[in-house]
């Protein structure tokens, strides 16, 4: 098994990369900014943003007992994680509050004013 692949490191780094809790990932998903960021899968035009589906995955994660994880998770946490370090080394200058980049972000269970 690689280090990629430990079930442990990946756990240690998604709750490292996802500082947003449930419940505010949740009501973060419910909003107008959160529904109009993000990349939309070809030929889903006005449907559902890859980074909004993943949020809602996201929910189901943290809220589920750590023994209770499958490998299609741990891998979905992989991809979080990726996700999210590639996209904050691409911050842009500036106050970030009210930008796409940040939204993106939370999508995935990110908020980078948290610190």
């Amino acid at each position: 098994m690689s280090r990629a692949e430990d079930p442990q490191q990946t756990y240690r780094e998604f709750t490292d990369a996802v500082n947003m809790k449930p419940g505010e990932l949740s009501r973060w998903l419910e909003s107008e900014e959160s529904k109009h960021v993000g990349w939309h899968k070809k030929g889903t035009q006005g449907g559902e943003s890859v980074g909004h589906d993943s949020g809602r995955r996201i929910v189901d994660l943290l809220r589920r007992k750590r023994a209770d994880l499958t490998a299609a998770d741990y891998k979905h946490m992989r991809k979080v994680i990726g996700y999210v370090h590639r996209h904050l080394a691409q911050r842009p200058a500036g106050d970030v509050r009210d930008t796409r980049w940040r939204w993106s972000l939370m999508n995935w269970g990110h908020d980078p004013l948290k610190g």
